[in-house]
């Protein structure tokens, strides 16, 4: 019996953004209720509430706001595949298909610097994207995951390495991150 294939949902951006966040797939919990992070243990609106200073209780559009304030966007790499549960690690190769990264970056050019919230959304972009973007002066930077499977790393290692991620009027250093090149 084959699982259903799921979708991950459109970018959190305006024209303004500067910096992309990129996950894996929305898991279980986030794909039932229709939000990006929705599971409960999930550190990631704790930690971008703590660097952008608002409440992390705050609704979910409330919090929607405060990215697109900071000039962040936020995103999958895959648009849709095949998993069982939440892990990324089921997430079936062969049926991974990414979003459409020329179209989201022909309409936010001035985005510079790429984070990834994960190995694995670092890895599904190498495989499926840098290729087809390559010629963009774009820095990339993996950080840890802010899943609840990656419990090895406690909430004040996770927040101080998503410290990398600057804050608006602040400026990116040119070491904050790795230049990519594709792999032939």
């Amino acid at each position: 019996m084959s699982m259903e294939r799921i979708y991950s949902f459109a970018p959190i951006s305006d024209r303004n953004a500067e910096i992309l966040i990129l996950g894996s797939m929305p898991g279980c919990a986030s794909l039932a209720a229709g939000q990006y992070y929705a599971h409960a243990q999930n550190a990631f609106w704790r930690i971008i509430s703590e660097l952008l200073q608002f409440d992390p209780d705050s609704s979910y559009e409330m919090r929607v706001q405060a990215l697109k304030s900071a000039r962040i966007a936020l995103w999958d790499v895959l648009r849709s595949c095949r998993r069982e549960g939440s892990l990324d690690s089921m997430i079936e190769a062969d049926t991974q298909t990414a979003n459409d990264f020329h179209a989201f970056f022909r309409t936010h050019p001035q985005v510079t610097h790429v984070f990834f919230n994960g190995a694995k959304a670092e890895a599904c972009f190498r495989r499926h994207v840098l290729r087809e973007i390559d010629g963009r002066s774009t820095r990339y930077t993996r950080l840890p995951s802010t899943s609840p499977a990656n419990a090895s790393m406690s909430f004040a290692r996770k927040l101080d390495a998503w410290r990398a991620i600057p804050l608006p009027n602040e400026s990116i250093s040119a070491s904050a991150g790795l230049m990519l090149q594709p792999q032939l």
